[in-house]
């Protein structure tokens, strides 16, 4: 009884020392606890404010606060495809610049025949530097071009390996996804500046969020085109023009066209995988409101999930992903 007597008495001279420790551990978890609930709450009010408010709230036509045309390229993907659908559908005529019109033409044309609205198509060889942006350049003349769709080349989203791609076609990815983008915003911005309005959607993926083995083509180019969009929304949204990066994640197979990509699997439709015309409705709404978002607010939950995982976790868990496919 002594030694038990002996060991609270001195518990209770500890814990009398300690009460002043106590204390101040005990403000610092509420306020921690208090400052994640100010995040939660503030990233709650945003996703109503960007994917909820614009659905319901009606705003101006598209033309009338962007412009009449939308100059598209990578109109070959299915989301590029998707987007100038909905945007034909807001009676905006479409100028498609591709490097392969095959599939490009039947899409104008069931555009114009389905929405009433203009399209051309122009045939541009980007390998001949300088020479391809002329017929670009004579496309856009004299109309109101308010929009600039770029988007991203499928077929960097392939699981391979750098030293797997073949250096010719690790060169054409380069140009498709970084030079390409680039210029043809090089190309749309002088007009949208001088009529101070315009709106420029750079598509890429949300792969830019977290590094991924085996894709590494697939991060950089995304990296690239979310900083690119990110930058140049600082530069020019003092002169009307707004800049979009739309980084989304897993979209569902159209069935409407091959996808760029041989190697990926196409995948199915699901609350979180949405069809590329589901996603490009969602996404058209956010156009004004938020400079860099998923487009689609399932996806924006996906996102908020990944920022909370710690990047040596996610990295460990892509590896056995890949040891296992």
């Amino acid at each position: 009884m002594a030694a038990v007597d002996s060991f609270e008495l001195l518990y209770r001279e500890i814990s009398r020392s300690c009460s002043c420790y106590f204390e101040t551990l005990a403000l610092i978890g509420a306020i921690y606890t208090a400052s994640k609930a100010v995040v939660l709450l503030r990233d709650c009010c945003m996703l109503i404010r960007v994917h909820f408010l614009p659905r319901m709230i009606p705003t101006k036509k598209l033309t009338q606060r962007f412009g009449d045309w939308a100059v598209v390229y990578g109109a070959s993907e299915p989301l590029a495809t998707a987007y100038a659908e909905e945007l034909a559908r807001h009676g905006i005529s479409i100028i498609f610049v591709t490097q392969d019109q095959t599939f490009v033409r039947d899409t104008a044309a069931a555009l114009s025949h389905s929405y009433g609205v203009e399209t051309i198509v122009v045939l541009a060889d980007f390998s001949l530097d300088q020479t391809a942006s002329k017929p670009i350049k004579e496309a856009m003349r004299g109309k109101d071009i308010g929009f600039l769709v770029n988007c991203l080349d499928e077929s960097s989203a392939a699981l391979q390996s750098l030293i797997e791609v073949p250096e010719q076609g690790l060169l054409d990815l380069v140009n498709k996804n970084v030079a390409v983008a680039t210029l043809m915003t090089r190309l749309v911005l002088p007009g949208m500046v001088e009529r101070s309005r315009g709106a420029v959607v750079n598509i890429s993926s949300g792969a830019c969020c977290r590094p991924f083995p085996g894709r590494l083509a697939l991060t950089a180019f995304t990296g690239y085109m979310d900083h690119f969009s990110r930058a140049l929304h600082l530069e020019y949204s003092g002169r009307g023009i707004f800049v979009q990066s739309l980084i989304p994640f897993q979209i569902a197979s159209s069935g409407l066209q091959p996808s760029s990509s041989s190697l990926t699997a196409p995948l199915t439709e699901s609350w979180f995988v949405p069809k590329p015309d589901v996603y490009a409705r969602h996404a058209i709404s956010t156009l004004g409101v938020s400079n860099r978002t998923t487009g689609y607010w399932p996806h924006t939950l996906q996102y908020g999930l990944m920022r909370c995982i710690p990047e040596w976790i996610w990295v460990l868990g892509s590896r056995v992903f890949i040891s296992l496919s």
